[in-house]
């Protein structure tokens, strides 16, 4: 999902990509697919792992559960990058959320000519199942939710990436940034007013190259190592 930038990202930490329910590796899963529940599997990822705490990255869909991960299971997650996230389903532009409501069965087939279906057919076990993974995001995409009052208890250091021309307005970002606690107050010169969490919105970039731009990376990694 985040080409070139994994091979960045794993320059200096180890890399867990972890394919969520129904998508690439993993099998079609029978129940509902929801942030809630995919958030209860990456937790239990991290748990099963051994690891004690883990940084978090996610896009889009994969950046809806990442937050959600933080909100429920705050004791293993170190920190979070939300790529091109909305913290209310509102957040996206209309022409996004008609995109996600006109999803239906014929939508699998016509995604069979997207890279999208060209990534999947190359590591899913049944690529029969296909039509179930494009099925169950059309579900979960047309939920409706707002997470705003969670995000305002979140505690872990959290970057917020987007695009200039993205999926959801910049002043949406800001916003999200707003509830994290940032962008209250100058910093000053010794930087004392700044808040643990960052926002990052890269210029010429959409929702549909942000996950691959060397600039997403870029941005990324100084707040990984705790900048």
């Amino acid at each position: 999902m985040f080409g070139p930038n994994v091979e960045l990202l794993a320059a200096g930490r180890q890399v867990i990509g972890v394919d969520l329910q129904s998508h690439g590796r993993s099998p079609a899963a029978d129940r509902p697919m929801t942030f809630e529940t995919m958030a209860d599997d990456v937790a239990e990822l991290i748990r099963s792992l051994g690891l004690p705490r883990a940084a978090i990255m996610g896009f889009s869909l994969g950046g809806g559960v990442a937050l959600r991960t933080g909100i429920q299971h705050p004791d293993v997650v170190e920190r979070l990058v939300l790529v091109s996230t909305v913290f209310k389903r509102e957040g996206w532009f209309p022409e996004m959320r008609a995109g996600m409501d006109a999803m239906g069965p014929e939508t699998a087939a016509f995604m069979k000519r997207t890279p999208l279906f060209t990534a999947y057919e190359h590591v899913a076990p049944n690529v029969e199942d296909w039509p179930v993974l494009v099925q169950q995001v059309s579900e979960a995409m047309k939920i409706d939710y707002d997470w705003s009052a969670a995000v305002a208890g979140l505690t872990m250091p959290t970057m917020l990436v987007v695009g200039d021309a993205d999926g959801m307005p910049p002043s949406h970002a800001v916003e999200f940034f707003g509830l994290l606690g940032g962008g209250q107050m100058d910093a000053g010169w010794d930087r004392s007013g700044m808040t643990r969490h960052r926002l990052a919105i890269l210029p010429g970039v959409t929702h549909y190259d942000i996950n691959v731009v060397p600039a997403l990376s870029g941005a990324a990694i100084p707040f990984l190592d705790g900048a």
